[in-house]
């Protein structure tokens, strides 16, 4: 944003010299009559999906009053302006999930667009390949308004119907060690679903294993590309200014090999042709966390119940942007006071039909 400092949450950054000129995505929000309130905090140099910031400080999740849980990463000042009203939408980036993790736990809707749907021209990386732009707000209908101001054009997605929609729901990792809240709301979204119309197919998707087994064994584009961007930093004086727990993360990419990046990129494009000939045209449904938003205070506490909490958030989410998939993260109606959500995923490039479903499915989710 022209005349003010650009920080992704590091204080490295703090004193940086402020923009010159707007990037692109908000001259385009500018031009569209949208009113910038300010910048939102987030995790430092957006590498992470709790939104923890010992900065500039973390901030705490609205839907719970007397515990301070976490508002989801990276995006997570941008989640929290809205879910606390304090504005009608705001944008975030997603590289692993920061804007539907954050969107998740803060009862909100959080849409990762395919790669290069958004430009990201003056948005400070994390990941070159993976990062997208997408927008955060209280409907579905918001985000699709947003969507294309972001992109400088109008808005040309139409509802879809219920009826015509097909989606299949991924019983590989998706799943697995749900908590009962989210587990039992999932399943309830589902039963509506299928009563509205909607055809339901439940299945196995070894695409999806595959994917998280790769990152497991070689590592992610995203701590490559990190490492690059930031090897300075981190082999220099200026590391000792940065959270460690980013740090810990951004260092998984120094023990990647040349054979590991082009493993992943290999699987990266067959995984992604494969899954799209099986979707074929139905959309992939789960739940976007396995988990409602943990305390803040134990994850602050423990670096390593911080590392797996964040990877067990990250999880679904992932996934996504390992295949390049866009998606829609909604709340669904749950019986806790935390919110739960639901996400709706498609094959790259087919965002405005993605969008269009979700518009469909919206109100069925949430219960009402």
């Amino acid at each position: 944003m022209a005349g003010v400092v650009t920080t992704a949450g590091s204080n490295l950054l703090r004193q940086a010299s402020p923009a010159e000129e707007d990037g692109p995505a908000v001259a385009h929000l500018a031009a569209a009559g949208m009113v910038a309130l300010g910048k939102t905090n987030l995790t430092e140099f957006a590498y992470s999906g709790l939104g923890l910031n010992p900065h500039y400080g973390t901030c705490a999740n609205p839907h719970d009053t007397t515990t301070p849980r976490v508002p989801g990463g990276s995006s997570s000042g941008s989640a929290v302006a809205v879910a606390a009203g304090l504005a009608t939408t705001a944008i975030g980036t997603d590289t692993g999930g920061s804007v539907r993790v954050p969107a998740a736990f803060n009862g909100l809707v959080g849409y990762k667009s395919s790669e290069g749907r958004i430009v990201k021209d003056a948005v400070f990386p994390l990941s070159l390949t993976l990062d997208t732009v997408g927008p955060l707000a209280r409907t579905v209908e918001d985000c699709v308004h947003l969507d294309a101001a972001l992109r400088g054009s109008a808005p040309a997605v139409r509802r879809a119907n219920p009826g015509g929609l097909r989606v299949i729901v991924c019983e590989t990792l998706f799943l697995e060690d749900c908590e009962d809240a989210v587990a039992d709301a999932f399943e309830a979204a589902v039963v509506r679903l299928e009563r509205a119309g909607v055809t339901v197919e439940r299945r196995l998707v070894p695409e999806v294993g595959e994917a998280a087994r790769i990152m497991a064994e070689h590592g992610t584009v995203a701590a490559a590309e990190a490492y690059a961007l930031h090897r300075e930093r981190i082999e220099g004086a200026d590391v000792e200014e940065m959270d460690g727990r980013v740090v810990a993360r951004i260092l998984r990419g120094r023990q990647m090999s040349a054979l590991d990046l082009v493993t992943i990129l290999h699987a990266r494009a067959t995984l992604a042709e494969r899954l799209a000939a099986i979707l074929d045209e139905a959309f992939l449904v789960g739940p976007t966390v396995p988990h409602v938003a943990p305390e803040i205070a134990p994850l602050d506490a423990d670096p390593e119940l911080f590392a797996t909490v964040n990877l067990k958030t990250l999880r679904n989410t992932m996934t996504g942007n390992f295949l390049n998939m866009p998606g829609v993260a909604m709340p669904m109606a749950g019986e806790g006071p935390l919110p739960v959500s639901f996400l709706l995923s498609a094959t790259a490039g087919d965002d405005d039909r993605l969008l269009a479903a979700a518009l469909a499915v919206e109100r069925i989710v949430r219960g009402d």
